[in-house]
């Protein structure tokens, strides 16, 4: 029986959906030119209407307030049109999927061949609690494990060092040693998921132990995938966490990409990370420029050791922070794309179309949720994350509501799951591939983007290099400016954030659980490393420990430290402990004081 309309009448076949899989609807034919008016006068040219618009607009009243800026402040104008695309050539700055310069995607199929992997940063207290958590969140659907870590281990500190006091697990877990990797992944076949590994200045060790524990339980490194940060740069311009000074540091990147790629094929050795550079204050221009000059420099550090581009190129990856900005999100991951391709073919010689593909997780942004109202988090994560998906991104992590305020409970980290799922199987933006491709707002944004970050790479090359303009202070000032910036506007309602600087309800009560982290899980840890100091082979892991001080000690390109740092991690010694034997050559870093 035929369908009927609320008039009752049979609906037509151009309303039903295809019967069979492949079928593609026929599109109507565009009408052949423009009928005249109905006075018999010509119809208006397209010079004639935009005339007639732009008198319009002069005469109309533009709503008090307005503050027509993106964050990065770009002026938006109240009307885009094709003169704002003038010039551009479609072939070689817009292209189609899977193609060179990549702007509307790295696949020629995007997600409709394969839906974006879904992730939630987690971790917290013991492994024991953090490997309930990955289990139960595997259960609801999470399709990648991303493991946090708490701040003693991002700073190489064991649990029971003075400095790791009172911050034991509290936003992330801890893990001191291979004995607690091993209880972190019970239970979980490391052969049979990919998994995030959010760490940076003790990367190398904590994959030393990720290998260990894969190696221990029999899978092979050929068959572990998944992604470890591992981007020291960003960490002195942006979060701070670091172990060593710069140099040293990139001689240990340099060793883990070239051991990887070796050994452990499938694994992305590092995830260049925008992400705590826009946490830290900066704009979407600045995120996207000073990432990306990060990456060129782990490029070039890896040509001067005399790794072949298209050997490492192909496992660099890209983790990216979407903000509140819709439109200027979308169209900063379309540039990124862009730059990183052309950049990677013309500039550095990569023959590799793998080499050229600029593939990213992205996380909504941390710093846009509110401890105020908290419930209006579940909304700014839904449209940064739609910003996301429509931006092409690869994988994806939704924060939870509460994350401003403590770790997430369960009930807020299932919400940001189901965030994801909505987005992918209810809204149909995953139908299409670039849906907002052609949009002249959208196009001139990705323009605009791209140039500004064009820009600062000719203004940080002037200053010697990314590292040379870390030593004086260049990213840290013009991040602090643009937050600065950020700040004002808020302060004086130009930017308003509901239920923060406006649309604010007096005692307003705080009614979302809460997850509380005690202090349990440090006197736990404690307990964990003396057993496993207790139970390993002293001598060995002493002898493992010297081995990795003296390889440190060698030239660059000499001895490997990531093969020393292996074998120290199948010794069972500690983080700590692993930071020292290197910290005796590689000595600390201080940061000059910027105001």
């Amino acid at each position: 029986m035929a369908m009927r309309t609320s008039a009752g009448k049979p609906r037509g076949k151009a309303h039903r959906r295809p019967d069979r899989p492949g079928h593609r609807p026929v599109t109507p034919a565009p009408p052949q030119g423009r009928a005249p008016s109905q006075d018999g006068s010509p119809p208006p040219t397209w010079e004639g209407q935009r005339k007639a618009w732009e008198a319009r607009y002069a005469r109309a009243k533009e709503r008090a307030g307005l503050y027509p800026f993106t964050i990065s402040g770009i002026p938006i104008k109240p009307l885009y049109t094709p003169e704002d695309l003038a010039g551009m050539d479609r072939a070689r700055d817009l292209g189609f999927p899977g193609e060179f310069p990549y702007t509307r995607g790295i696949r020629d199929n995007m997600y409709r061949g394969r839906m974006y992997t879904m992730r939630q940063f987690s971790g917290f207290g013991t492994p024991k609690e953090s490997n309930q958590r990955y289990h139960s969140l595997f259960e609801h659907g999470q399709t990648g494990l991303s493991i946090a870590f708490d701040n003693p281990t991002i700073m190489g500190y064991d649990s029971d060092h003075p400095k790791a006091h009172g911050e034991v697990g509290k936003c992330g877990v801890a893990v001191d040693s291979l004995r607690d990797m091993e209880i972190l992944l019970a239970g979980i076949d490391p052969g049979a998921i990919s998994t995030s590994m959010t760490i940076n200045g003790p990367a190398a060790t904590m994959f030393g132990f990720y290998l260990a524990n894969a190696e221990k339980r029999g899978v092979p490194f050929e068959r572990l995938r998944g992604t470890l940060q591992n981007d020291i740069l960003k960490e002195y311009i942006a979060q701070k966490c670091w172990c060593f000074p710069p140099r040293p540091s990139l001689r240990i990147i340099v060793d883990l990409i070239e051991f990887a790629t070796r050994r452990v094929p499938q694994w992305n050795t590092i995830s260049i990370s925008g992400y705590h550079i826009r946490e830290a204050g900066s704009t979407a221009a600045q995120e996207l420029a000073f990432t990306l000059a990060d990456g060129f420099t782990y490029v070039e550090e890896c040509m001067k050791r005399g790794l072949e581009v298209d050997d490492f190129a192909p496992r660099l990856s890209f983790f990216w922070n979407s903000h509140l900005d819709f439109f200027e999100e979308i169209a900063k991951l379309r540039a990124a794309r862009r730059i990183w391709a052309r950049h990677m073919r013309d500039r550095y010689g990569a023959k590799r179309p793998e080499s050229w593909l600029c593939r990213f997780h992205t996380q909504t942004a941390g710093c846009s949720l509110w401890d105020k109202q908290p419930e209006n988090n579940i909304v700014r994560t839904a449209f940064e994350a739609l910003a996301a998906v429509l931006g092409g991104t690869q994988s994806l992590h939704t924060n939870s509501m509460d994350e401003t305020i403590a770790l997430p409970s369960d009930k807020a980290v299932k919400i940001a799951l189901r965030t994801q799922q909505v987005i992918a199987h209810e809204l149909g933006v995953t139908e299409t591939i670039d849906p907002l491709a052609g949009s002249y707002y959208l196009e001139t944004l990705t323009n605009t983007l791209e140039e500004q970050a064009e820009d600062y790479f000719r203004r940080i090359e002037a200053l010697g290099g990314v590292v040379a303009g870390i030593e004086q202070g260049f990213f840290q000032r013009e991040i602090a400016r643009a937050a600065y910036q950020y700040q004002q506007e808020m302060e004086k309602k130009q930017r308003i954030l509901v239920g923060v600087n406006e649309y604010v309800e007096e005692g307003e009560k705080l009614e979302i659980p809460i997850l509380h982290i005690g202090e349990q899980a440090e006197e736990e840890q404690k307990r964990s490393i003396a057993d496993a100091k207790r139970t390993r082979d002293g001598k060995a892991c002493a002898a493992a420990l010297k081995a990795l001080t003296a390889a440190a000690a060698s030239a660059p390109g000499e001895q490997n430290v990531m093969e020393r740092i292996l074998d120290a991690a199948r010794a069972y010694a500690t983080e700590g402990e692993i930071r020292n034997a290197m910290r005796e050559v590689f000595g600390d870093h201080v940061e000059s004081a910027e105001f």
